[in-house]
């Protein structure tokens, strides 16, 4: 692949991933034990920074460990650390600025590079350096969502991960705009729980932090009936009984938004289960990281080519479950 391949690539593993940890760590030792506390989370990616002694030699520890993982090196300032990250194993690099010199030896060298930007004028030098994907830094601080939202206007092909200010109450907020790829942020790994060795809180910060990302709510119930009389005839005893208003439509029958009736037998044995969420595509990745394999061949998409319906394979008691983007 050529870097802008990689970087490509680089982009739809971390859309995926959605969440990158920014790590500080300062004893090399732990590097493993915090590398399998995030993947159990959920987070099988890693921004180690460069602003602790020995990242280079976590980095090789946590790829070496996991060689699937998503190890990026942080804080990179010179073309020195840029050699020790790709040594290291590092799957791509990150700054806090934009230094021409150290983005030019980073591409050279085949890794994807994301400079810090927090203006048009650094933008315009990310482009003329090949780059579309770039980190946005300090995100809260130099404007936030609204900033980045008014820049994107004449840089269309520009994607950003805002890093610095994004936590558990905003991240949704940044993830919905589709120029933002994934959101930086170091309170997936609180300092007090690394210092404790406390891999298991770590692990539960990560998997709420996931969970809340995805957003997942059950939206309706599809009831498999065998002719569209009988789907009438359940939607009507669903009015009756519970004020479920009844809207009749081509291949089903509603009652009020909860409940549906096929006109005829579809997916699932005895039906199929709705299940929203904030992002379809970061669902199948987190879902098949859990063991749950998604249908291909179900899967559709919206005018903007954003994947809006797909069905799991397995069946949830008689039940086939299919993932519908929130509107």
């Amino acid at each position: 692949m050529n870097i802008k391949e990689k970087i490509d690539a680089l982009v739809n593993d971390l859309e995926n991933v959605g969440i990158v940890p920014v790590i500080k760590l300062d004893n090399v030792n732990d590097a493993e034990k915090l590398a399998k506390a995030l993947r159990d989370g959920g987070i099988n990616c890693a921004e180690v920074t460069f602003r602790a002694k020995g990242a280079d030699e976590v980095i090789r520890r946590m790829t070496k460990a996991y060689p699937d993982m998503l190890v990026g090196a942080g804080t990179v300032l010179t073309c020195e650390q840029v050699d020790a990250a790709v040594k290291a194993g590092a799957k791509f690099c990150v700054a806090p600025g934009l230094n021409p010199k150290v983005v030019k030896h980073c591409l050279e060298k085949g890794v994807p590079f994301a400079p810090g930007l927090s203006s048009a004028s650094e933008i315009e030098q990310a482009l003329e350096l090949g780059l579309d994907f770039a980190k946005f830094f300090p995100a809260e601080q130099a404007g936030g969502l609204s900033y980045i939202k008014a820049v994107c206007g004449p840089y269309t092909t520009m994607r950003f991960m805002p890093t610095g200010g994004v936590t558990a109450d905003n991240l949704n907020g940044y993830l919905a705009y589709k120029k933002i790829v994934c959101c930086g942020g170091s309170w997936i790994v609180p300092p007090a729980l690394l210092n404790a060795g406390d891999w298991a809180g770590i692990t539960k910060l990560c998997r709420e932090a996931i969970d809340k990302m995805l957003g997942f709510e059950m939206v309706h119930v599809g009831l498999n009936c065998a002719n569209p009389e009988e789907a009438e005839e359940v939607a009507d005893g669903f009015e009756k009984a519970f004020g479920f208003t009844k809207k009749v439509g081509n291949s089903s029958v509603f009652a009020s938004t909860y409940m549906e009736m096929m006109k005829k037998p579809f997916k699932g044995t005895h039906g199929h289960i709705a299940i929203a969420t904030n992002s379809v595509k970061r669902a199948i990745y987190q879902l098949q990281l859990r063991g749950f394999e998604a249908d291909e061949s179900s899967f559709k998409y919206n005018a903007e080519g954003v994947l809006n319906v797909a069905y799991l394979k397995p069946e949830f008691g008689g039940f086939a479950v299919h993932l519908v983007l929130k509107k």
